[in-house]
């Protein structure tokens, strides 16, 4: 395990955790002053607008990217670290793109599970960003009923190719792999990957400035200019474009009148333990992720230093939890009993933009200005992948923009005052479902 570099000390303009006190190098971009023309402005500094600035660099555009924080200051730098081939909105997007993809639609989801990986991986190994990357997942069961949903996914990638991947777990297998007897059941996926965020932002956002990509933080974002020729205002700048991209996620405010009741904050908690030594080999020798079957999960992994970095419970009334670590430790010592009274170094929430239908919203706001958003829960790989679909739409490519473009969604009227407690409607009655399963 890699040892962290940096003092122990997290960053007083990030969140107070784990990923802000175990930094490679902390970014110092400029304020924007002045005036700048570009291509394609971004607004949003985490990984779609990261990522996306990637994408077009690396075909030789120029982009600024302008950022109200700090480069991963949002969910980008604060989630779980996990990616996985699992899309929330899989079954929706198969009832809706099968009317624009046909039988093709299958594959087309199938293959979009892994692109994301594939993306990580070359810019990870292209760019030489260290951000402990690592393979190996368990989709566990808590329950019989979980046992169907995962084997579904087993028989799948078995018939995908996927067998030298894949292996399905009974309760022994599961505590073969972890030192935990919670489970009845996992499957195992060696093509998954976890990581830490926001070092890979970071090192993303290096790789983009290397590219010639402008980049700017504590610069937010008082208007966008539609028009011709499209422009993005800040208090201390204007960026002229020819093409914007809005990918603030559910962070923004930006062009309520349109976007406005279509995405919705979930407030995630987080935890990190001090380091465990020889623990953490006892609770989870293979250093795998893990995430379980429920609506509601708990999700968690080893660090590069040894900790157990756990999450759960997410909060759909959209306020932060006033003691994360306090409710999340019992999940801790359910899950590891010999982790009873562990010490929790870190504590942090993770705002995650949720869609009602889960399906990734990609869009236009006007001829030349564009928006990108809604991962509900699975932004690490999803973001790229959309990263990706934008860097090719707004260079002329639209076939797979105009697939999820296509999507209807529902639009909830005064926006988060009825969207949330609609969410947390729709959770409780999950959670019911699931207790009678």
């Amino acid at each position: 395990m890699n040892a962290i570099k940096q003092p122990v000390k997290p960053a007083a303009e990030r969140a107070p955790s784990y990923y802000s006190a175990s930094l490679n190098f902390e970014s110092d971009y400029p304020t924007l002053q002045g005036s700048v023309t570009v291509d394609v402005a971004i607004i949003g500094g985490g990984f779609t607008g990261i990522a996306t600035a990637v994408e077009l660099a690396e075909r030789g555009l120029k982009v600024a990217v302008v950022e109200t924080h700090k480069v991963g200051w949002g969910a980008s730098g604060r989630n779980g670290g996990q990616v996985t081939g699992s899309l929330s909105g899989d079954e929706a997007m198969r009832k809706q793109m099968r009317n624009t993809l046909g039988e093709a639609v299958d594959d087309f989801i199938w293959q979009l599970r892994w692109r994301g990986h594939a993306i990580i991986e070359r810019r990870v190994a292209r760019y030489g960003i260290a951000c402990d990357l690592k393979y190996g997942h368990l989709h566990t069961a808590m329950k019989a009923s979980h046992l169907d949903e995962l084997k579904a996914t087993h028989d799948e990638a078995l018939r995908r190719g996927m067998a030298g991947d894949v292996s399905l777990l009974d309760a022994a297998g599961v505590r073969a792999q972890l030192g935990s007897d919670l489970y009845c059941g996992a499957l195992k996926n060696t093509r998954n990957m976890h990581l830490h965020p926001l070092n890979l932002c970071l090192g993303e956002a290096r790789a983009a400035e290397s590219l010639g990509a402008l980049i700017f933080e504590h610069s937010e974002v008082l208007e966008i200019v539609h028009g011709p020729r499209p422009a993005v205002v800040t208090t201390g700048g204007r960026i002229e474009a020819k093409q914007v991209l809005l990918a603030g996620d559910v962070y923004h405010k930006l062009e309520r009148r349109q976007l406005k009741g279509l995405i919705f904050p979930a407030m995630g908690g987080i935890v990190t333990t001090a380091p465990l030594g020889e623990l953490a080999r006892e609770i989870n020798p293979q250093d795998l992720a893990v995430y379980d079957c429920r609506f509601v999960l708990d999700y968690y992994r080893l660090t590069g230093d040894g900790r157990l970095l756990f999450g759960g419970g997410a909060n759909y009334s959209g306020r932060d939890s006033r003691d994360i670590a306090g409710e999340l430790r019992p999940c801790i010592e359910r899950t590891f009993p010999q982790l009873k009274d562990v010490p929790i170094d870190f504590q942090w929430s993770c705002a995650m933009g949720i869609v009602m239908n889960r399906i990734p919203q990609l869009g236009k706001l006007s001829g030349n200005v564009w928006y990108c958003q809604g991962y509900s829960g699975h932004g690490v790989a999803t973001s790229h992948i959309m990263g990706e679909i934008m860097a090719r739409a707004i260079t002329g490519d639209l076939e797979q923009f105009d697939t999820f473009a296509a999507c209807k969604h529902i639009k909830v009227p005064l926006g988060d005052q009825l969207g949330n407690p609609m969410l947390a409607a729709g959770m409780w009655y999950y959670q019911m479902l699931e207790r009678l399963r």
